[in-house]
């Protein structure tokens, strides 16, 4: 591996020769350049496991993102491998890099990707697959992992996307489900000794999937049945177990990554120092996959967040600090994290700020603080559903009371500018529903002008259009067709603009319904989607995640040539209702949530019946503790994880049980 060339003669320490006078011929050259502040380039040579991470977007959406920059730290800090970044190329430099034959290359030492022991890559989003198959490409790696031999990287894929990697199991190696920071480890100690032993590509696949936890779909069959569903996922190995389980890191004051994070080159989405003060969520939002497959909830002790807080600061000399969770007010001691946070660096002018806050976790303290060493901006607030009717399905208990409350406080204590974020499509949604965002955004500009007495105050609405998620109590759910949606959207820009008064103090921001369908597919298709993904690549789909790359009209046209023979189509995958005993894709991989709770949960949204966070209230038993052993205790001054026997956890089919 460490004596192959690329493109005739080119070594492979590095490509960057090569690449250089391509650079003045394409758009932000200086992404591709690399040598950010706290980059790592480790002697090859020195080394026995090479890893290329890739994020499979364009560098100002992958740099800032902590899923790569973790792993890419903890790898780089063993003496026995290396890490090194790639990102996905724009079209004008891909196609240089096919003229000139040039390969995919890392942005740290500029070497071919081809020539690495592992490309890890981290699928955020699915509308990322097609990026995959373009990297592989360039790297001259077979697409389908059938057609890859000892000299080929082992392709491994994780991130949120993997705990459904089905439509793309041709295309990797292996997958990695839940938190990486140890598997990473695990992973390089197989490669390792597998390269040692001399071990075939098959048999380090099966080491990966036997002893380090890693989903490798070669191993398993999927049959299906006349009708077109599956009628089961088997393993072919005896060695391999039946379902895989997720990893999860229980505790995140022993992994205080990353401590140096990278400083872009280029303007990123996110020019700040982020540290993570805890992971997973219990608040139980039925459409939030993120919320179902990270849980349990895991915080970072303040004294861990001031330390990872001071490193990174010095290691950066960025002036704003996130504080990042998927609900980050809803920390046990945020308060007191702030309070200290901003106090300490009250006189340096760093700033704080939050994702989205969720209304019943907002108050007008912890808001003051936020922005005492800062310029007040905007405040963000996610209801999701227009009608307290939908709120209730969804299960974000959220009041439009509440919500007014709120922003009158904020108006009242100087903010001017809010925004809310809403979905379209969602499950049991009606016009009705959808009209009510209007209603609320009118109410948020009557409210704000009454407690700040100024008509200088603005309230955005964002939507998104609902997709389907694996592992939620909407997994089963019909997805709403793109028609549906964009006609709902219409509907509601002209209800906010009927009040010219009010509605000239609201903006309205909106995704088309479209990319969202073919994300549904994406999300909840099998293995037979893959080919759907490929025959779009070959038509020259890329950067699928960006409007203005997106061409709904070639995934429409190449499902259905895909699927012509076949039992299935677009709207199989997207629009159809599951039922309850149906085999669904993803069931052999476990994110430790029970699936008949998940059923359960979904009954209890048609129901309109709202579930408490079981954080604070007696266990649900959704089957995540359970499945960890572990017992989740919450008090004054944090988290903390006591071990408890684990009760019985049944895994027969739905159609079996009592």
């Amino acid at each position: 591996m460490r004596g192959r060339t690329y493109s005739g003669a080119v070594p492979v320490a590095n490509l960057f020769p090569l690449l250089e006078p391509l650079l003045p011929r394409v758009s932000k050259p200086i992404q591709y350049v690399g040598g950010e502040l706290n980059a790592r380039v480790k002697d090859w040579d020195a080394v026995a496991v090479h890893w290329a991470l890739m994020y499979p977007d364009a560098y100002e959406v992958g740099l800032p993102n902590q899923g790569t920059q973790i792993l890419y730290e903890v790898i780089n800090e063993r003496d026995d491998a290396l890490a090194e970044r790639t990102y996905a190329v724009w079209p004008d430099l891909e196609r240089l890099l096919r003229e000139h034959g040039i390969s995919q290359f890392t942005v740290d030492a500029h070497r071919p990707v081809g020539a690495f022991d592992l490309l890890g890559v981290s699928f955020p989003t699915e509308l990322g697959y097609t990026n995959l198959l373009t990297a592989l490409d360039l790297a001259a790696i077979p697409l389908h992992a059938s057609d890859r031999d000892g000299s080929h990287p082992i392709v491994v894929a994780g991130g949120h996307c993997s705990f459904n990697p089905e439509p793309i199991a041709d295309f990797v190696d292996a997958v990695v489900l839940g938190d990486g920071e140890q598997v990473v480890g695990a992973i390089t100690d197989v490669v390792r000794q597998a390269k040692q032993d001399g071990a075939s590509r098959e048999e380090t696949l099966l080491r990966l999937a036997t002893s380090a936890g890693v989903y490798v779909p070669r191993f398993y069959d999927v049959r299906y049945r006349d009708d077109g569903q599956i009628a089961a996922v088997s393993p072919n190995r005896e060695a391999v177990p039946a379902r895989v389980a997720k990893h999860t890191v229980m505790n995140l004051d022993e992994w205080p990554y990353p401590k140096t994070p990278l400083v872009p080159l280029a303007e990123s989405v996110h020019e700040r120092m982020s540290v993570e003060i805890f992971r997973g969520c219990t608040r139980g939002c039925r459409f939030c996959q993120a919320g179902m497959i990270t849980r349990p909830v895991r915080e970072r002790s303040i004294a861990g967040i001031g330390e990872m807080v001071a490193q990174g600061l010095c290691a950066t000399g960025f002036e704003e600090v996130g504080l990042l969770s998927l609900s980050s007010a809803d920390h046990s001691e945020i308060g007191e994290i702030t309070r200290q946070l901003a106090d300490r660096y009250e006189d340096a002018r760093v700033s704080l700020s939050l994702p989205s806050t969720r209304v019943d976790a907002f108050n007008i303290d912890l808001a003051n603080e936020l922005s005492r060493n800062g310029r007040r901006s905007g405040l963000t607030f996610a209801p999701e559903g227009g009608s307290e009717r939908l709120r209730r399905v969804i299960n974000k208990m959220v009041s439009k009371q509440d919500l007014i409350r709120t922003v009158s406080t904020a108006y009242a204590h100087g903010w001017r500018q809010v925004k809310l974020y809403f979905m379209c499509g969602l499950p049991t949604e009606t016009d009705e529903d959808v009209l009510e965002i209007a209603a609320m955004a009118h109410d948020v500009i009557r409210a704000g002008r009454e407690a700040s007495g100024s008509r200088d105050i603005r309230c955005t609405v964002s939507i998104g259009a609902f997709v389907p998620k694996p592992h939620t109590p909407f997994q089963w759910a019909a997805q709403s067709d793109p028609q549906t949606v964009d006609d709902r959207l219409r509907m509601l820009r002209e209800a906010i603009n009927a009040d010219r008064s009010l509605g000239r103090n609201v903006g309205m921001r909106y995704h088309d319904g479209e990319p969202s369908l073919i994300e549904g597919l994406l999300s909840r298709g099998d293995r037979r989607v893959g080919a759907v993904i490929e025959a779009v690549w070959r038509d020259g789909g890329r950067f699928d995640g960006w409007r203005e790359h997106f061409c709904y009209e070639r995934w429409t046209r190449c499902a259905a040539e895909v699927f012509a023979d076949q039992q299935v189509d677009l709207a199989w995958f997207t629009t159809r209702e599951r039922d309850a005993d149906e085999v669904l894709p993803w069931d052999h991989l476990d994110s430790g949530l029970d699936k008949q709770w998940l059923w359960d949960d979904w009954q209890d949204a048609l129901g309109e019946f709202e579930q408490d966070d079981c954080r604070w209230t007696p266990c649900f038993d959704c089957g995540v503790c359970s499945n960890l052993g572990t017992d989740i205790q919450m008090g004054p001054t944090g988290g903390s994880l006591a071990p408890a026997p684990p009760p019985g956890r049944s895994l027969l089919p739905l159609a079996t049980r009592p």
